[in-house]
């Protein structure tokens, strides 16, 4: 084939790169002149804005507004951030008459506006204004659990505020101020356990050797009218290896598994008809080598025939109405035959050492085949696991409307099914 049809494309190319460079000469010769290219002037005169005089302080409950004076200059952008580095979203006028902001300010702020403007030969202005927000006496702190320190990976993270918040948009300007980020990253979500207290879990349970940081970017945040957030102090937890203890109540055994595999295979008795243990996940709460165990505590009159005071030792509690896996020497007849306790899982002395030295709090602690009731969510202990992962999103104002796989930003980008 000829490549003669080439050639004038490539002497066209040619011309055009010269043609290029002549204009860029052209271009350089006028850099000085080029507005664009000046420093930014003093655009104090040409500003006007709604701020603090002196030292007094912004009421956080009005709008920041700022206006171009005269009709020699407009504003081309304005930018407001606090010192936490938060930009305060704001809408600019067309025509670069005036900017107002479209959220809150935060209270007890210190602000720093960048205003840029352009006089009428579109040369760039700028003025920097600087203020603070006053601080609000009353405010919704956060308290988040559990204490630092390394758990189980059944631990929930917990959110305590100190006021109640009720309305689904307030909620929503909380939740999404409480941050909860984890090495390695999985997915999860908060649950509005009631007014004042939140839960959050991951979809499955933590991986082993994860660092979980918890902080609130709350403080200073409206949330209604007249209520701000306040302070939050951050949270940093470890886990350790994924420890299970899963009780067959109908096969009178404990099966404990560290990260899969099966450690110990252990006789036990659970809860007798009438006192019959909870199914279900339950996370361990704590740890007592000993404990002085009385009927009446769970409502066992003093002298009938179920009564009992007892002191027992290695005691994991799993439950606050009083659910231990506990020593019970006085049962070892029936440990791996029959369910003869008031509820708790009882196992030998031994066992139950061995049990409270590998086990510890925030571990997995399962019940199933009882005839009891089942382990309920949030009133007795951490029942978190037993809900399942859609309806947990519905106690998030965030992602109770999302789908599962969705985010809500990625979420309103997909179009509508048809």
């Amino acid at each position: 084939m000829s490549h003669a049809p080439r050639i004038p494309t490539v002497v066209s190319c040619t011309l055009l790169v010269l043609s290029l460079g002549v204009g860029a000469t052209g271009c350089g010769g006028s850099h000085d002149r080029n507005p664009l290219s000046a420093k930014p002037y003093d655009a104090a005169g040409q500003v006007v804005y709604n701020g603090p005089a002196g030292s007094q302080k912004a009421d956080p409950d009005k709008p920041l507004e700022i206006t171009a004076k005269g009709k020699d200059g407009r504003l081309t952008d304005v930018t407001a951030v606090d010192g936490n580095g938060r930009y305060l979203a704001g809408e600019l006028a067309a025509d670069g008459s005036r900017w107002h902001s479209t959220a809150p300010l935060v209270a007890g702020a210190h602000y720093t506006v960048k205003v840029s403007t352009e006089n009428e030969d579109g040369s760039p202005g700028l003025r920097t204004l600087t203020f603070d927000t006053a601080a609000v006496k009353d405010a919704v702190e956060v308290e988040f659990g559990p204490d630092a320190g390394k758990y189980g990976v059944g631990q929930p993270i917990t959110a305590q505020l100190s006021k109640p918040v009720k309305d689904k948009a307030a909620r929503s300007i909380v939740e999404r101020a409480l941050k909860v980020e984890s090495t390695p990253s999985v997915e999860g979500a908060w649950y509005w356990v009631d007014d004042k207290v939140l839960h959050y879990r991951p979809k499955n349970y933590w991986p082993a050797h994860a660092t979980i940081n918890v902080h609130s970017n709350l403080e200073g945040v409206k949330i209604a009218d007249k209520l701000y957030g306040g302070a939050g102090k951050p949270l940093k937890i470890t886990t350790g290896d994924r420890v299970e203890a899963i009780t067959d109540a109908a096969a009178h055994t404990m099966t404990v598994k560290r990260n899969g595999e099966v450690i110990n295979t252990i006789p036990v008795t659970t809860g007798k008809p009438g006192f019959a243990t909870r199914n279900g996940v339950k996370v361990v709460l704590g740890k007592q080598y000993f404990v002085r165990m009385r009927g009446t505590t769970v409502g066992i009159s003093a002298g009938s025939s179920d009564a009992y005071d007892l002191p027992v030792y290695y005691a994991t509690r799993v439950t606050w109405s009083g659910e231990y896996v506990h020593a019970a020497p006085w049962s070892v007849g029936s440990q791996g035959a029959e369910n003869v306790s008031h509820g708790c899982t009882g196992m030998s002395t031994g066992n139950a050492a061995w049990f409270f030295e590998n086990i510890n709090e925030g571990d997995i602690v399962t019940v199933e085949n009882s005839i009891g009731e089942d382990m309920t969510p949030f009133d007795n202990g951490f029942g978190d696991w037993n809900v399942s992962w859609d309806k947990w999103r519905t106690g998030s104002v965030l992602q109770a409307d999302v789908k599962a796989g969705q985010t809500k930003v990625n979420s309103a980008r997909l179009r509508p099914g048809v």
